[in-house]
């Protein structure tokens, strides 16, 4: 079982399921009190059905700002067959309709665009990116909300300098610090070679994209991308992605106060071999997160999930999650942190390449990573054994929320959710409503957002008999 995550295919690496046998932390602490999720009841994306003539389509990512002010996007196939993208918005409790992103249709005269990416900084203020095809090959945009009104998309300034004629470029990751202060990351192609890039959003403008300071000295052969951007404030951000010297590494660049530094190596990664970063998180300048993997994916060689830790702007060694073995295939895709004490990440693991597949979560407090611990409740679900946590949000220390996948026991994948209160991971869940739009059996989250302890929202897909994809947003108030 795997699906790709998005940034990690654009960044060059796939971020999939693994292994080992894990030594499970004991249940919650003796008084700690179980609680029903208050996750409300799946809604299809209002006005996708009518964007897609019926065809349906899929969610990428969801960000909120402040509980009941939000932003959606996602992918479609609009009537002539061709690939589109588009946006929904929440604003005081209530979905608005999805839109096409303004003027993506008469760039993309490929017929082939797809968003990656979103984060919103305040209420009806938010970016998103992603990539589009024309005459001269794949191009990267970016497209901004403001005051509650999105923008025209635009093809990122200064990639096709970049890229040249013959060459591409796309947006794998975005992040907003504030209104009108985001970054954004991708890779782009030139003469065969494939290189990263980076692009900051200044008071609402878009500056040129450049080539991430220190990368192509990394990049021995060739093959680098950004995978991740979390900005803590406007003009400080922690970007993570993957180049290719002798295998596959993982670097680190950040921007401090508007200035882009020098990517370096994670540090601590050579002792694995080979490490992937798919994930980056900041709850202050300086002081982030990330999350991934260690091994090779690709031949199926023994993987491990992998965190690090940035304090005062260093990052110690990235180090493997406790509690893991690299034994087969494991993974953590997502992190979050609600403080800079408190961050949480969520993967999957499986005690062989043959599975099964089961979904963890693990913290970090007080600067020191704990021991993994499977989903509570999800094994009662995950009958089928296919089971991850595609993404996981921390509106604030102690309380999080993750979601992603589980086979039941008629073999259907089903989308689940499962929130951390005050420190205690609950029940996981399987998405209200979403087992009944799910008729074709193949659902999951992919994305989760939180603002504050109470408030979350879950972005996911589903198929319905006809092999349909659609999707659907939930709520958690």
């Amino acid at each position: 079982m795997r699906r790709t995550r998005v940034m990690a295919v654009l960044a060059g690496a796939v971020a999939a399921s693994c292994a080992a046998s894990l030594a499970v932390m004991a249940a919650p602490a003796v008084g700690a009190v179980a609680r029903a999720d208050s996750w409300g009841k799946a809604i299809e994306v209002p006005g996708l059905a009518q964007l897609s003539a019926g065809h349906g389509g899929t969610l990428v990512a969801v960000s909120c700002s402040s509980p009941g002010n939000c932003s959606a996007d996602g992918n479609y196939d609009n009537r002539s067959g061709h690939g589109q993208a588009y946006v929904v918005s929440e604003k005081n409790g209530s979905w608005g309709k999805a839109i096409e992103v303004p003027r993506l249709a008469t760039l993309n005269t490929g017929g082939n665009a797809q968003v990656t990416s979103l984060s919103c900084a305040s209420a009806g203020n938010c970016a998103a990116g992603g990539f589009y095809t024309s005459s001269r090959g794949t191009r990267a945009f970016v497209v901004s909300e403001k005051n509650g009104s999105w923008g025209k998309a635009i093809q990122v300034p200064g990639a096709a300098a970049l890229s040249g004629a013959s060459g591409g470029s796309l947006v794998a990751a975005l992040s907003c610090g504030s209104a009108g202060n985001c970054a954004a990351g991708g890779n782009y192609s030139s003469a065969g070679d494939e290189q990263a890039f980076v692009v900051s959003e200044k008071n609402g403008s878009w500056g040129r994209a450049i080539e991430v300071p220190g990368s192509a000295a990394l990049n021995t052969s060739m093959s680098a991308g950004v995978g991740s951007v979390s900005c803590a404030s406007a003009g400080n951000c922690a970007v993570a992605g993957t180049y290719r010297a002798n295998a596959p590494e993982a670097f680190f660049v950040s921007e401090k106060n508007g200035s882009w530094g020098t990517a370096i190596e994670v540090p601590g990664s050579a002792a694995f071999g080979v490490a992937t970063v798919a994930s980056v998180s900041c709850a202050s300048a300086g002081n982030c997160a990330a999350a991934g993997f260690s091994g090779s994916i690709t031949n199926d060689a023994p993987s491990g999930p992998l965190v690090a830790s940035e304090k005062n702007g260093t990052w110690g060694n990235v180090i493997a999650v406790a509690g893991t073995t690299a034994s087969a295939r494991n993974s953590a895709g997502s992190v979050s942190c609600g403080s800079v004490n408190y961050c949480a990440a969520g993967g999957s693991y499986a005690p062989s390449i043959e599975g099964p597949y089961q979904a963890f979560v693990v913290r970090e407090k007080n600067g020191s990573w704990g021991n993994a611990i499977e989903v509570p409740g999800l094994a009662a679900l995950n009958v089928g054994g296919s089971a991850d946590v595609e993404s996981v949000s921390c509106g604030q220390a102690r309380y999080c929320a993750a979601g992603g996948t589980y086979r039941d026991g008629n073999g259907h994948q089903q989308a689940f959710v499962v929130s951390d209160i005050n420190g205690a991971w609950g029940t996981a869940i399987e998405v209200p409503g979403s087992a009944a739009l799910n008729t074709g059996g193949s659902a999951q989250i992919t994305s989760v957002s939180c603002t504050s302890a109470r408030y979350c929202v879950a972005a996911g897909n589903y198929t319905d008999l006809s092999g349909n994809g659609g999707a659907f947003l939930v709520s958690r108030t």
